[in-house]
């Protein structure tokens, strides 16, 4: 069972996420060949105040 964990920052639409979903779901299977039952993919939001780039805070840059 591949399981694919991703982690992004907050603030992406119900709809993004989705389709984030799927895509992942849909390469996994071709690249695999799994059945699609099997795929898990959790997607991990992060706040932008715990997300660093370069020493500073995605969120006092803006991001």
């Amino acid at each position: 069972m591949p399981i694919a964990h991703i982690h992004l920052m907050e603030g992406r639409s119900m709809e993004q996420k989705k389709a984030a979903i799927e895509k992942v779901t849909t390469a996994l299977v071709d690249a695999l060949g799994v059945p699609r039952e099997s795929v898990r993919v959790l997607l991990q939001e992060v706040p932008k105040e715990n997300w660093g780039i370069a020493g500073v805070s995605a969120r006092e840059l803006g991001r």
